[in-house]
């Protein structure tokens, strides 16, 4: 566990004992870290965030104002979550039945980006460097580096690690027009070379 040195916290949030917080990380006003969560090194927690137990956050991770991660989801290293992103860990809740033993993971692959007001049901993984357009209900797995939208979140195209637009040519390949990187589409999968 880092000393209080390593990482900075606003006054106003709140750390539970028990919870790992890496070097360099910010934890902004009104924020709550539970015991027993794991924050990763250099991340950014914006304003009013929630971070349940046993929630993993990998390092450099942006988590914007009004966001609550709950138990069972986990953000890989490079990931970019917008303001007011929802998650959920039940499928069926009622407030009158326990179903704490219910809880589904979510996994955020390696640079993944959540636009604002996302909403991810859970039990789903979002695949590396996807990128998920502001608004959009994800309701199942997916791919790496697909570009979703809309209410159910449909695939529209395909990004770059730097998320940038793919555009598929010849040979079902691609090249990033900000780094020059080539990518290739196989059977709905894209891979970078």
């Amino acid at each position: 566990m880092h000393s209080m040195n390593d990482y900075f916290s606003h006054n106003s949030c709140t750390i539970d004992e028990g919870a790992t917080i890496g070097t360099g990380s910010k934890i902004w006003h009104y924020t709550h870290v539970m015991s027993s969560a794991k924050i990763g090194d250099n991340c950014i927690l914006g304003q009013n965030v929630f971070i349940g137990s046993k929630v993993k956050i990998g390092d450099r991770v942006k988590i914007q104002n009004n966001v609550s991660l709950y138990e069972g989801v986990v953000c890989e290293d490079d990931v970019f979550i917008g303001p007011s992103v929802v998650f959920t860990n039940v499928i069926n809740p009622r407030s009158f039945v326990d179903r704490k033993n219910e809880f589904k993971s979510t996994v955020v692959e390696k640079g993944a980006s959540l636009g604002a007001n996302t909403t991810i049901i859970c039990g789903n993984k979002i695949g590396k460097f996807a990128m998920i357009g502001a608004g959009a209900v994800v309701t199942k797995d997916i791919e790496a580096y697909a570009l979703v939208i809309g209410n159910p979140a449909k695939l529209v195209g395909w990004v770059s690690e730097s998320g940038q637009r793919l555009e598929f040519g010849i040979n079902n390949e691609a090249i990033c027009a900000a780094t020059g990187e080539h990518y290739t589409l196989t059977e709905g999968v894209v891979k970078k070379n």
